[in-house]
């Protein structure tokens, strides 16, 4: 085991107050009932009390002081000199959360009834790029089994936390129950991206339509809806729709890609070849121009 005020994260001149709150904050965080199933921060919930086993007891602290004990509580020289944590008093090695934090109130002289405010919980939640954009109701199980519906509002961003009020770990003595905290992580979308509020795709278009104008059917992250072409667009060319990004509040951009048939005809070949024969041009020659050596 480590040194002691390092797993609390205090100074060797800590006062008790000092300790005891770096062991509250600890145990909100690791303790094995906000963390069901979750064998790391189990292991590190009985780290850290073993460390304030040691230091929350004067005579133990001044013993660890003066190299007399080790981290562990053990005697140098061989001699166990506390109780192993595993032999806590509810045989399974650790005191339930609610009465981690009783101890520490009454600890501190307090009586009668404890009250406090309930410790938050996380959850990290996948959602898909069309229910982010629009929004959804999702229904999830948080860390402690329960079942708890979620209103994903309409341009939620990937990584933000949505606070959801008194749906935390309890409170003690009529306090308050924590909080759930909810991070979204939205998935990708293999047509739509996101930039802010403004959602940009890429368009395929005919030849014809490139050359000849026309209007064409576009999907939206609301539903599809008809787009005219201009004559004589190119792959490249954005075309801006108002109003058609995220809850309203940006604009859908369309970037037109031209693309030729699987397999062209005998028809579509000769008017090609007649064509550039009496229309030459060179696509190239800006590109020559801008890698050319000077």
């Amino acid at each position: 085991m480590d040194d002691p005020y390092k797993i609390l994260g205090v100074s060797r001149s800590a006062t008790a107050d000092e300790i005891r709150t770096a062991y509250r904050d600890l145990a909100k965080r690791f303790h094995p009932d906000l963390n069901p199933g979750n064998a790391k921060a189990e292991n590190r919930f009985k780290e850290v009390s073993a460390a304030y086993d040691i230091l929350s007891d004067d005579d133990k602290r001044a013993r660890f002081d003066r190299g007399e004990i080790d981290p562990s509580g053990a005697q140098r020289g061989g001699r166990q000199f506390h109780r192993g944590f595993a032999d806590g008093p509810m045989g399974h090695g650790y005191q339930s959360f609610e009465e981690v934090m009783a101890d520490l109130f009454t600890s501190r002289g307090g009586r009668g009834r404890v009250k406090a405010r309930g410790a938050d919980v996380r959850y990290t939640l996948e959602v898909d790029f069309l229910e982010a954009a629009n929004g959804a109701k999702k229904t999830v199980t948080m860390p402690d089994r329960r079942s708890l519906k979620i209103g994903i509002p309409a341009g939620v961003r990937d990584g933000q936390t949505l606070r959801l009020k008194g749906e935390g770990r309890p409170g003690l003595g009529g306090a308050a129950p924590g909080d759930a905290l909810v991070e979204i992580k939205i998935r990708s979308h293999p047509a739509f991206r996101r930039e802010n509020n403004d959602i940009h795709m890429e368009l395929p278009i005919t030849l014809g339509e490139a050359v000849l104008g026309g209007k064409v059917s576009v999907p939206t992250i609301s539903g599809s809806v008809t787009m005219t072409i201009p004559k004589d667009s190119n792959t490249g060319n954005i075309l801006r729709m108002r109003n058609k990004g995220v809850a309203a509040k940006g604009d859908q951009y369309v970037t037109l890609k031209v693309v030729l048939p699987e397999k062209t005809d005998a028809d579509l070949t000769r008017l090609v070849e007649r064509w550039a024969r009496t229309h030459p041009y060179d696509p190239r020659l800006t590109l020559q121009r801008e890698t050319s050596s000077r």
